[in-house]
This record gives structure tokens, sequence and C-alpha cells, in this order.
């Protein structure tokens, strides 16, 4: 009983540390806020007020009809008409447009023919991922017009139409896939930091050979320790789902108990990591360069932004090391899919064992700098 006080006293002295000091404070509330705002509103896969011109060859009804469409829709925005194919590249080049939409001359013709008909979509390359999502926009406004014609023409449609139905995201909105994952994210630098700067802020202060003296074995030192990051990693992860559903209404489908169990794994694998860099290092400056080397490389390899299937067979391996790839398809599937803790055990169980093996490295780690 005794040692659970002095456990609960050293874990009381941690919070009260982390209040008073006014950069740890700013380090845990404000930089966390900051990133969920700048990420869930400019970290956007969707394009609205695209600039683009318009080169139209054909003077027939159908091309004003297609075009129509495009001057019609959100997402693009007339900024001029092309009457030359001279004056194409100047447009592209000086990033005027993002598109030329080139309507040939029997573009009208061929359709009263029923012949293939053709538009062809000059776009900005050098952002390769603008570039497919732009194609994308205009593929599906290309095609809505040409199964409208079928239909009104009378021709005789494809046997089996094509029909675009997304899964758990119907109006496909990017917002729906970054916010979830921004709660892992958020969490894991907050969990990493709190730990990786504790005991390298008690050696520069000179306060840690004061708590070598007091009667805290090392194993309640470390949950001391480790009390403050859960507690805060669990607020905080509280803090973000509460604003992915009312401030970015992100749908919450599935079981909450499947969420915090995800995240009660997740944590304690990032605190894990947390102490292992704070007791292999001396100061708070290598505290913070360790827990950024380690962070960086986490979120590029979880697929927070690209598939993982994309990679390389061997680095899609390195990321089966990675805690951050486990929680963020528990929060995804939790959010949209709707999943609850049966059918997530395969998350949980990777998740389960990178916790036990970096809380005892760091366990050993400590116990060896304190020798």
């Amino acid at each position: 009983m005794n040692r659970i006080k002095r456990i609960l006293r050293l874990a009381q002295k941690e919070f009260l540390t982390l209040l008073a000091d006014r950069k740890s404070r700013m380090t845990v509330i404000v930089p966390p806020l900051i990133q969920l705002l700048v990420f869930s509103f400019a970290a956007t896969f969707e394009l609205n007020n695209i600039p683009y011109a318009v080169w139209n060859e054909d003077p027939g009804l159908h091309s004003r009809q297609l075009l129509a469409r495009f001057s019609g829709s959100p997402n693009f925005h007339l900024v001029g008409t092309v009457r030359h194919e001279e004056e194409v590249a100047p447009l592209i080049d000086s990033r005027t447009v993002l598109l030329v939409l080139h309507v040939p001359r029997d573009f009208s013709r061929d359709l009263l023919l029923h012949r293939p008909a053709t538009v062809q979509a000059i776009v900005d390359g050098r952002e390769s991922n603008t570039a497919m999502i732009l194609l994308g926009y205009v593929r599906t406004i290309v095609m809505d017009y040409g199964a409208g014609y079928l239909s009104d023409s009378g021709s005789t449609p494809p046997l089996a139409p094509i029909v675009l139905r997304a899964w758990y995201n119907p109006n496909l909105k990017s917002r729906w896939f970054i916010v979830p994952g921004l709660v892992g994210v958020i969490t894991l630098v907050i969990s990493l930091l709190v730990t990786a700067l504790s005991v390298s802020r008690e050696r520069e202060e000179g306060t840690f050979d004061q708590l070598l003296v007091t009667p805290l074995e090392p194993f309640d030192i470390l949950m001391g320790k480790i009390i403050p990051g859960f507690v805060i990693g669990i607020l905080e992860a509280t803090v973000i789902v509460l604003f992915a559903t009312l401030v970015f209404h992100v749908p919450l489908r599935g079981s909450l108990a499947a969420l915090y169990l995800g995240l009660f794994l997740f944590i304690l694998s990032g605190l894990g990591v947390g102490l292992m860099i704070s007791s292999v290092v001396t100061t708070q400056q290598q505290g913070l360069l360790g827990a950024f080397l380690f962070m960086v490389p986490a979120i590029i390899l979880s697929g927070f932004a690209t598939p993982i299937q994309n990679m390389p067979k061997i680095i899609q391996d390195l990321t089966l090391l990675d805690p951050l790839r486990y929680v963020l398809v528990i929060l995804r599937q939790v959010f949209l899919k709707g999943a609850g803790v049966g059918d997530l055990w395969s998350q949980y169980g990777p998740l389960a064992l990178i916790g036990s093996v970096t809380m005892v490295l760091a366990a050993l780690f400590f116990r060896r700098r304190l020798g």
C-alpha cells in the first residue's frame, strides 16, 4: 500500500512539474490543437475552384452542353478560352490554369453518328497527385454526360453500366479519412514528448539524484513517469475525438470500448518508446531530437498519407514494427466502418506485443543507467 502511495505521489509531482513549467504546458496543450486544426482544414485531397480554360473547336450543341457541366460545377472555375494550340503551353507553364479542356471539331457529329467521341484534358503534371485527382473529376463529368446522352437519345447503353459507390464514405470526404488518423498521430506526439523529456528534465534540473535517494525503486520511478503520460495521452485523444465528431462531423459508428482499448495499447507503446529515449539521453534537447527521429519515420510508414500497399516489400515488412500503423486501422474502422472489439483482435495483438517489448526495454535501459 505504501508503495502505491509513493508511486502516486511521484506521478502527482510529475503532473505539477508539467503544469508549473510554462514550456511543458505549451508543449502539451498548444501543438496538438494547432496540428488538429491545420491538418484537418489544410490537408485535404479535395480540389475546389480549379482554374481551367476551354479550347472548343466544335460549334455543335453537344459540346456546349458538356462544357456547361464544367462551368456549373463548384470544383471548376473558368478563367479563359483558347483559340489556337499555341496558347495552351503559356497558360499551363505560368500556372494560370491547371486544366485546358479541348473539345475536337467532330465531337457533336461523332455523337450523332453513334461513333466514339473524344475529349482531351491537358493538365499540369508537375503536381502528380493533384493531376490524378483532377483527371478523376474530368472523367466523372464526361462519363456522366455520356450516360445521360445515351439515355436521352434512346441508344443502347452498355450491358453492364458502371456505378460508383463509395462504402463507408459515400461523399468521398477526405476529412473523414484524415481526422481519425490525426487522433493517432497527435496522441503519439504527446505521449512521446511527455516521456522522452521526463528523465532528461530531471537530470538537467539536478533533481534526478535526489529521486534516487528516496525509498522509490526503479520500477516505482518508471510507473510514476508513465502514469502522467498515459493520463495526458488519453485526455488529448478524447479531446481530438470530440473535435472530430462535433466540429468536423466525422461519424463515430463503432464501439467506444474498441476505440479506447486500441488507444490504451497504443499509448502504452508510445510511452515505452519515449521512456527508452529518455533513459539513454542526458539532455532535453537530445530527448526532443530522439523523439522526432522516431516520429517522422513512424508517421511516414503508418499509412497515414500513403497506402502501405504501394510501398516496396521490404518497407512493408518494416511497417510491422510501427505501432501507429495498427492504431490507424483501429481508428478508421471504428469511426467509419462501425467495428467492435471482436473485429480488431488482429490489430490489438501486435500493439500489445510492441507495448510490452518497449516497456521491458525501457526498464532495462533505465536500470542500466542507474547502475
